[in-house]
This record gives structure tokens, sequence and C-alpha cells, in this order.
């Protein structure tokens, strides 16, 4: 079901709760934010806060117990599994801290095979991007022999290979020194000048300042904006 919405993103009180025998975790605890196109939002907060559970219900890999999420005027939530799948092919980007690259293809194929999984060509050619990103040299090594820091730069590549509407990225600069954290935000920065919106978790004061707009989590819940 299509809803009428000129915002990149929204989601509307979120609530996530996981049960382990007689404990229950309050992981969300009635989350909303709405994400304008060309915006970055920097989603910040200690360990256990609920920020990448906030970040998979975002994205329709969790479902949440209660509220719904839209990404640009699509209704993600309550629906089929393939149906997320399709809806995540087209207009989500999503850079996890792992798990990000199929480890027996090579870095140049992980990257091509999300573009086929959207049904789209590449608005940069694929080694044009992950030189902007730092591992262009890296295009032909099969993705279980690269580094930490190079897996998480191509799986950067593979979260923004066909120029998603949203962009949803866990620790995007993790494990990158300050020079090339200067040079991943460029690309963001040229990102949302072109009207893509960004939503990343971290834990980088450098990255939280250069956002337009910080949440912070707490328990499950915003505590400052």
């Amino acid at each position: 079901m299509a809803l009428m919405s000129r915002s990149s993103l929204e989601a509307h009180d979120l609530y996530r709760f996981y049960h382990a025998e007689e404990e229950e975790t309050l992981a969300l605890r009635g989350v909303s934010l709405r994400v304008e196109p060309g915006e970055t939002v920097a989603v910040v907060g200690p360990s256990g806060s609920g920020k990448s559970t906030l970040l998979a219900c975002l994205a329709g890999l969790d479902e949440p117990d209660g509220g719904y999420v839209v990404i640009n005027g699509v209704r993600l939530t309550r629906r089929s599994e393939s149906e997320r799948a399709a809806i995540r092919a087209r207009k989500i980007g999503i850079m996890l801290q792992s798990g990000n690259l199929f480890a027996q293809l090579t870095v140049h194929e992980n990257v091509a095979l999300q573009l086929r999984l959207a049904g789209t060509a590449s608005a940069t050619p694929i080694r044009s991007l992950l030189d902007e990103l730092g591992v262009g040299h890296r295009a032909g090594a099969r993705a279980g022999t690269i580094s930490g820091g190079e897996a998480a730069r191509a799986g950067l590549a593979v979260a923004l290979a066909a120029d998603p509407a949203v962009l949803l990225a866990d620790e995007p600069t993790g494990e990158v020194d300050a020079e090339t954290e200067r040079r991943l935000l460029d690309v963001l920065r040229r990102r949302g000048a072109n009207g893509g919106a960004t939503v990343v978790v971290t834990h980088s004061d450098v990255l939280a300042r250069w956002a337009d707009r910080i949440i912070r989590l707490q328990d499950g819940r915003i505590v400052d904006e």
C-alpha cells in the first residue's frame, strides 16, 4: 500500500521486544523519526540502547512489535519477507557492521550482484565507486581475503551501488583512519547534495557532528534530538 509522503523515511512509534525464557528485553520503546531527502541523521547512544535494532527495523530486516516504517511513501512493515526484500533492493542501501559481502565473490562481483538485485545500472561505474571509497585496488580480491576496514568500505559500496533513496549504515567509518573517514564523508556529502537520505549509527564524534541532525537513544527511547 502506497502512502502519501514527501519524506524519504518515516518511522512511527516503533516497539520491539525480545524474549528469552522468562526475561523480556524492551529494545525499542516508541521510537519515531522522519528523514527528509538530502538529510543525514546520526543515531548515537551507549551499547544496548537499541541503535542496531532500530536500524534493522528501518531496513525491514526485523519486524517491530508495534508501529510501522514508510520508505518513499511505501509502507515496509507488515509485509511478507519477499515483499520487504523487493522494497529493500529498490529503495534502501544497507550497511551492517558485518555480513555485507559474500566471501566467495570478489569485491567487484559483490557490488554487481547488488545492482542485479535492484534491477538497475549504476550511475557511477563500479570501479569508480570503489576508487572513491579507497578500495578500487581490491576490486578483484575475494571478499573473504580483505581486511576489516576494506570490507567495511566495500560493504558501503554495495549499499550505495544502486543509488538508493535511503542509506542505512551501521558504523560506516569504523576501522578507518582520519583521512579515510574524511574521504567517506565527502562521498556521503555528495549523496546528500543529490537528494539521498542517510541514517547512520555511529560512535564517531566526527561523523555525528557532520550530520544534519543527531538522535540520541537510551534504553530504547529517544532522549535527545
